[in-house]
């Protein structure tokens, strides 16, 4: 099974974003935050699906994700930016894994997340 989804835009440019790409960076308030530097790292989203997928108007469109995710909107700008800058979003999310000791594999993210906080 792919775990891509593929998109081609009326200037002919055609993106293959893989699920957990798109799940990483989540258009949402949960993943964003409110503002810079109140992003969460999203841990253990290898295997992530999605299951639904639904048009919000002509604005864009709304996953529904295999571990549960499913607010923000996905414009169609933001998902054409996803796919412009595909491999240098990919890099900085491992950058932002490794440095925090983080796993993108679900089994080993349930043991990040349940770390006891540093005091």
């Amino acid at each position: 099974m792919s775990r891509k989804l593929e998109i081609t835009f009326t200037d002919g440019a055609h993106f293959e974003l893989p699920f957990e790409l798109l799940r990483v960076y989540s258009p949402s308030a949960e993943v964003r935050g409110h503002g810079p530097g109140q992003e969460t790292l999203q841990v253990g989203k290898r295997e992530v699906l999605i299951n639904a997928a639904e048009p919000v108007g002509l604005y864009g469109i709304n996953f529904f994700f295999s571990d549960g995710h499913n607010t923000g909107i996905y414009s169609w700008e933001y998902l054409y930016e996803l796919g412009v800058n595909q491999a240098t979003l990919w890099d900085e999310y491992l950058k932002r894994m490794k440095a925090a000791g983080a796993s993108r594999e679900p089994g080993i993210a349930k043991m990040f997340e349940q770390r006891p906080k540093a005091k």
